[in-house]
């Protein structure tokens, strides 16, 4: 019985060495700010969303093309004596969420103080074999 339990994972471990992920938390940007350039990225290839992201003009490109830069070590990393060229990867999921809030006060009229939210957030990259 255990050699049919060690027997799926071997074969779940050669299914997920196509799949790699990479995460990147508490990044001081909005979520919203983030969501655009991921949105611009996610299902390309990895060399065409490298170049979309270093020559994008977002701030938030820089942190992402740094993330997907990891993904790919981590990859590499994974499939030893693989070429990544002809691995055909791209950006299977890409999905940012929500941090924690830093709440600071400004000071308003009247003796108010007017709350102001810096948010960040967390964004995962999930990268994968086009076949799959």
């Amino acid at each position: 019985m255990g050699s049919r339990k060690q027997d799926s994972s071997i074969a779940r471990k050669e299914a997920n060495k196509d799949v790699v992920k990479a995460s990147l938390n508490d990044c001081p940007s909005s979520p919203r700010k983030m969501r655009l350039v991921a949105d611009i990225i996610r299902g390309e290839q990895v060399d065409k969303a490298l170049y979309i992201l270093k020559y994008s003009k977002k701030e938030a490109s820089n942190k992402l093309e740094k993330l997907l830069l990891s993904a790919m070590a981590n990859w590499q990393v994974k499939n030893e004596g693989a070429d990544i060229e002809e691995a055909n990867l791209i950006i299977k999921e890409i999905f940012v969420d929500s941090a924690r809030q830093l709440k600071r006060l400004r000071p308003a009229p009247q003796g108010r103080g007017y709350r102001i939210r810096k948010r960040s957030n967390h964004v995962t990259l999930i990268l994968g074999n086009k076949e799959n």
